[in-house]
């Protein structure tokens, strides 16, 4: 249980969980497979392996599992069928078959295959910190996050929450290289510089001294950074956006290995104790974020 990446939200207005009225709620946006003509469903699924609750929780950081279900019907498979279909009319009847006949035709050879196709799952996950007021998911756009929200929301009756950063954190990215970075943060060898003007010129670098005077030369010149890599505390690296999106995750040895004591046949044992180091992890990360670029300041 290893989030990869992570979309940081903040809650407008304090939340309180009863688990047994929470189990409820998402129960009534449980996850079904996809019924024989439905190309995909959607719904919460237990997070831990095995479990059977809809939620699981360590102190007041609660994390769900949003599971969907997806028929998968190749574009080219349904286009040949329609192709031979169209033919074989137009032969017949010595006419061209016009756009809404095809159409029809196309509609009709989905319903027909859709009870063959094979099914994909997904998942996503993402934890509620009520004592931080944070939500945090596991999601590398912004899509993605947005549909775990929106189910969250449609379980519970609401969700007040807003992205933790709503304004580009460009300057302060780019004096972390021209100037000094905070005292928890490392900085490694890659990130992306724009211009912000009418060519929005790009220059990505990876392997790069990040303070040499090449990557100097290039913010003289008006760029600014759009995304960094960096270590944070000595216990993660990620790759930081200009909204403050993490991407990458990586936890560091000494982090993993704080739970290897135990057992490989307690799953649930494991499971648990991963997600507290790891919500732990996420937590203080949004928490440094927060100080280091005043985003309560800036919401206010």
């Amino acid at each position: 249980m290893w989030f990869k990446n992570a979309k940081l939200y903040q809650l407008t207005q304090p939340l309180s969980f009863d688990d047994e009225n929470l189990q409820e709620c998402l129960n009534n946006v449980v996850f079904r497979p996809c019924g024989s003509q439905e190309l995909a469903t959607m719904g919460f699924a237990p997070p831990m392996p095995g479990g059977k609750e809809l939620f699981h929780a360590v102190g007041e950081n609660y994390l769900f599992c949003l599971k969907k279900q997806e028929r998968i019907l190749p574009a080219a498979v349904i286009n040949a069928e329609l192709a031979d279909k169209v033919l074989q009319i137009e032969q017949e009847q010595g006419s061209p078959v016009g756009k809404k006949a095809q159409q029809d035709l196309k509609e009709e050879i989905v319903q027909r295959l859709l009870p063959q196709a094979f099914t994909k799952n997904s998942f996503t996950f993402g934890f509620i910190s009520l004592k931080e007021n944070l939500v945090i998911v596991d999601a590398s756009a912004d899509g993605k996050a947005e549909v775990l929200l929106a189910m969250l929301r449609k379980a519970l009756g609401s969700l007040p929450v807003v992205p933790l950063c709503r304004s580009a954190i460009h300057a302060q990215l780019t004096h972390w290289i021209t100037e000094t970075p905070p005292a928890e943060i490392e900085l490694l060898q890659e990130a992306e510089l724009k211009a912000h003007d009418d060519e929005g010129a790009i220059v990505r670098c990876k392997n790069q001294d990040l303070t040499s005077e090449e990557i100097i030369q290039h913010i003289d010149n008006g760029k600014m950074v759009e995304k960094i890599a960096v270590g944070y505390a000595e216990r993660v690296t990620l790759l930081l956006e200009q909204d403050c999106s993490v991407k990458r995750l990586k936890y560091a040895d000494i982090l993993k290995e704080e739970n290897q004591d135990i057992p490989k046949d307690q799953q649930a044992a494991r499971f648990d104790a991963d997600y507290a180091l790891m919500s732990a992890e996420l937590i203080e990360l949004a928490k440094f974020l927060q100080k280091t670029f005043a985003l309560d300041d800036a919401a206010e």
